[in-house]
């Protein structure tokens, strides 16, 4: 993971702003570099090195997503927004989270493990690379090639443009999206249940209305996008 990460905020609401500044300073490893309540007074500033960028999507003047556009060197965007019917649009322009408002200390964090996890995958796939065979995938990590077998993969996990795959033994992370992932054949008895995260569906073992359990007593939370991905599934 990376040692520093420089973040910049973006909320025309005050209160919205310092909750979020709150809720930062606790990650001694994340320096606020900017906070403004519009973006056009963002705008000048982006050439300076950012990591990470927090925005709401609706802004008085410039939108979060036309921002977002515009800001596309940053490496990480996460909304955090009043309006979760943006959320779609969002996904489509580089983005690693959506937040909905009112936003709490258990939400964010979330979201940070998921901004750590980001970086890391980033700093290990400049090694990795990956070959989808029939029943397998190849992946290779520095020097050594490590065997996946499908049977045993639990569940894929989106991380923006790296997926990561679990298997009980161990997790491992590759360089290509998981809608791209789930375009080849080998994943055709995957399916995919959330924004971030498909599962084959052999390992299904029941659903609620919020959620699926798998095998291992695995629970994943279901989108509400997706939900007619499941309608072949009756508990």
């Amino acid at each position: 993971m990376m040692t520093h990460i420089r973040c910049m905020i973006i909320d025309d609401d005050e209160l919205d702003r310092l909750v979020l500044q709150h809720y930062i300073k606790s990650y001694e490893s994340i320096e606020i570099v900017g906070s403004y309540d519009s973006a056009e007074k963002a705008i000048p500033h982006l050439d300076a090195p950012i990591d990470l960028l927090i925005t709401e999507t609706h802004l008085k003047g410039m939108s979060g997503l036309e921002l977002r556009k515009r800001s596309h060197r940053i490496p990480a965007c996460i909304f955090v927004s009043s309006h979760p019917e943006e959320a779609a649009k969002t996904f489509e322009i580089n983005t690693l989270d959506f937040i909905t408002k009112p936003l709490t200390s258990e939400r964010f964090h979330r979201s940070m493990q998921k901004l750590f996890d980001f970086f890391e995958v980033k700093e290990k796939c400049k090694c990795y690379d990956a070959m989808v065979g029939e029943n397998c995938i190849n992946i290779k990590e520095g020097g050594t090639i490590l065997q996946i077998k499908m049977k045993d993969i639990l569940y894929l996990e989106a991380l923006k443009d790296y997926t990561r795959i679990i298997t009980l033994e161990k997790n491992h992370c590759i360089l290509n999206s998981l809608g791209n992932l789930l375009q080849k054949n080998v994943f055709d008895s995957f399916v995919r249940i959330h924004r971030s995260y498909a599962v084959p569906r052999h390992l299904i073992r029941g659903k609620s209305c919020h959620e699926i359990e798998l095998a291992h007593q695995i629970r994943l939370p279901i989108g509400r996008a997706y939900k007619s991905n499941l309608s072949f599934f009756h508990s």
